[in-house]
């Protein structure tokens, strides 16, 4: 049995811990491992194709045609029999009589006659009889005829039907997260709604008699709310949709009746989560569902907690920035990349350098390291407390040190996140 200040990850049980600190912590692995399983892709919903760059498809999007659907011109020039330019040249050009001319958009109503050209553009379906394009550049045309000064083989400039796309075949496969492109692709099809992984809703709670809305009046020992402007950027980052951002005063009863109403499937709340006589988030998280995990062995955000209220997932982040921001990457982040269908890896670019100094570390926890990068290599940042918000936009990027070595050593290679995406 766990003592009075002890409890499993994964226990309903939540051991008051104000003013009295944490006598056990759960790894990070063990409390990303609980994330993992407690979060799944979400259900599918149908949006509008000209909404779904970014967002992750639910299901394989099948060709429903054959793109293009005809064969067409992929040059302007003219519409002719690839075999009758056989031999023609600069010096002994092909005359040929031109029986017309076919717009994009619009069939001609005709076979192509024999010895016959039609003045064709780019995109316009390729007559029946004729199978090559020449490009206007080898044409010239005078008293409706036109000269060839170039042989053509058949089918030169001619997109073919299907070329791009087969009717049946696969053309994006369910989890691809859609680019641009893609969703050119699928209106190419002619589809103007698809079938995607609905995004998470996320409430955003902060706390603290000590926070101040900015653009509000500040009172002399407050200080201005930095948080919820980082959580939401965060969470809409990974593809979360904000149901709704509150601002709350170190009330029991507010934090409770903004924690009670269903309609997100995550809530981050910043701030009370720690060991202070004000932190309530703890104990309402296990009066009203679960608190699985509360204290981990990282620096910062040792004070994290998680847990569930009904099918909502809760993250108990710490009040100051750099704490609340690392806590959500490990932790908040990775669920919501996880019900939104997204990978699960965190969306910073990574490089390998060298330190040009040591970076210091103690075993047993996870470090979370502000570093800047120099000529010399990756140097850690002086200034890293973890109410230190500046150090993150002083900052290129950080690193993170495992919980086995006391660090790393000047000279060692280090993987780098860059903050920049």
């Amino acid at each position: 049995m766990p003592g009075p200040d002890e409890y499993n990850p994964g226990s309903t049980d939540a051991p008051d811990v104000r003013m009295r600190g944490f006598s056990a912590r759960v790894s990070v692995a063990d409390a990303q491992t609980w994330v993992d399983r407690v979060t799944d892709r979400l259900e599918a919903e149908v949006i509008l194709t000209e909404q779904a760059t970014g967002r992750v498809l639910s299901e394989d999007v099948h060709a429903t045609l054959d793109v293009p659907a005809f064969d067409r011109a992929a040059v302007d020039g003219y519409a002719l029999r690839g075999a009758e330019t056989l031999g023609a040249g600069q010096f002994a050009p092909l005359q040929l009589s031109v029986a017309g001319e076919v717009f994009a958009g619009h069939a001609h109503p005709a076979p192509l006659p024999e010895a016959c050209a039609l003045r064709i553009m780019t995109g316009a379906p390729v007559p029946e009889g004729a199978d090559t394009v020449v490009p206007a550049e080898y044409c010239e045309e005078r008293d409706g005829v036109v000269e060839i000064s170039a042989a053509c083989p058949v089918g030169r400039n001619v997109g073919q039907r299907g070329e791009d796309v087969r009717k049946g075949d696969v053309l994006l496969a369910r989890g691809r997260r859609l680019r641009p492109q893609d969703t050119g692709l699928l209106a190419s099809l002619g589809l103007a709604s698809v079938a995607v992984v609905r995004s998470p809703r996320v409430r955003i709670i902060v706390t603290g008699d000590e926070l101040a809305a900015p653009g509000a009046q500040r009172a002399p020992h407050q200080i201005f709310d930095a948080n919820s402007f980082l959580m939401r950027g965060l969470a809409e980052r990974d593809g979360g949709v904000i149901e709704r951002v509150l601002r709350l005063t170190d009330d029991r009863e507010s934090l409770r009746a903004a924690l009670e109403p269903s309609g997100a499937d995550v809530i981050l709340v910043a701030g009370g989560s720690s060991v202070g006589a004000e932190d309530h988030a703890p104990a309402l998280l296990a009066e009203l569902g679960d608190i699985a995990i509360h204290g981990i062995a990282m620096r910062p955000s040792c004070p994290t907690g998680m847990g569930s209220i009904g099918d909502t997932v809760v993250f108990l982040l710490p009040g100051n920035p750099v704490s609340c921001l690392c806590a959500y990457d490990f932790f908040a982040g990775r669920a919501l990349r996880r019900l939104g269908g997204r990978s699960i890896d965190w969306p910073y670019r990574i490089r390998r350098l060298p330190l040009a100094r040591k970076l210091v570390s103690a075993i047993g926890r996870v470090d979370y390291c502000r570093v800047r990068v120099t000529p010399e290599g990756v140097v850690p940042l002086a200034l890293s407390g973890a109410s230190i918000l500046s150090s993150t936009t002083i900052a290129e990027g950080f690193v993170i040190v495992p919980p086995e070595p006391e660090g790393y050593g000047e000279g060692m290679q280090v993987e780098v996140y860059f903050y920049d995406q």
